[in-house]
């Protein structure tokens, strides 16, 4: 099996791969690493794990965290909402200079998309973006089709027959990004009917698992670490 390592070699990102690490500490090591960079310091891609934590984001409210129980909420900077970070899930944080880089916010995270879009058609799995809604979703009836997302989704139901299987949030400070996005893998998905995913009441999220692909968190990690560092180069 290719490991990560294996996979994340010879890019314009330098990556990290992290491992299991406490949300928090990562949170403020982002922060200070952003805080800290000059227009000399390379590009990073820290990818890892974190134990059961939910994040609010600056937009988040606090009806939206519905019984989080025993496990910890941490307020943070990023955008968005409300989610759910656990052990199963791949986590990437992409800390680059997006002046150097040559594009800027919107075209990030569609990158940042793309990259995951890649990611699950690595495994056969089909994502679509949901306008207004940032995030990968797929099909709950048939998440291998390859028929496209047709017309406006219903406003009274924007989510109807998708479930959520990639969470966004970014900051950019100075044209410097650090959050990212989070893939779903063989998670315990319980603690996301906690909350209303990113805002989004009875939002279905899923993981690789639940829709059928089998696989370990190092090869997805792998296969998105190196979808993010291809898309996200200059």
């Amino acid at each position: 099996m290719t490991t990560v390592a294996e996979l994340l070699v010879n890019t314009a990102i330098a990556p990290q791969w992290l491992g299991r690490v406490d949300y928090a500490e990562t949170f403020a090591a982002m922060k200070q690493f952003t805080l800290e960079r000059s227009a000399e310091t390379t590009d990073t891609l820290w990818v890892c794990e974190h134990a059961p934590v939910f994040t609010q984001g600056v937009a988040g409210k606090q009806d939206h965290i519905l019984n989080p129980g025993d496990i910890p909420v941490v307020q943070t900077d990023r955008g968005g909402q409300v989610t759910f970070h656990g052990p199963g899930q791949v986590v990437a944080y992409p800390l680059i200079d997006l002046r150097r880089a040559g594009y800027f916010v919107k075209e990030y995270v569609y990158r940042i998309e793309e990259s995951v879009l890649r990611t699950l058609a690595h495994f056969g799995v089909t994502g679509h973006r949901v306008p207004g809604a940032p995030g990968i979703y797929v099909r709950l009836d048939d998440p291998f089709s390859h028929a496209a997302l047709t017309g406006p989704r219903p406003a009274s139901d924007p989510f109807r027959g998708l479930g959520k299987i990639a969470a966004l949030g970014i900051k950019v400070s100075r044209h410097a990004t650090y959050h990212g996005v989070a893939l779903n893998v063989g998670m315990d998905l319980e603690p996301f009917s906690r909350i209303n995913p990113c805002g989004y009441a009875g939002l279905q999220t899923v993981d690789l698992s639940t829709i059928g692909i089998q696989t370990t968190w190092e090869e997805a990690a792998g296969v998105l670490g190196q979808k993010l560092t291809t898309f996200l180069a200059p």
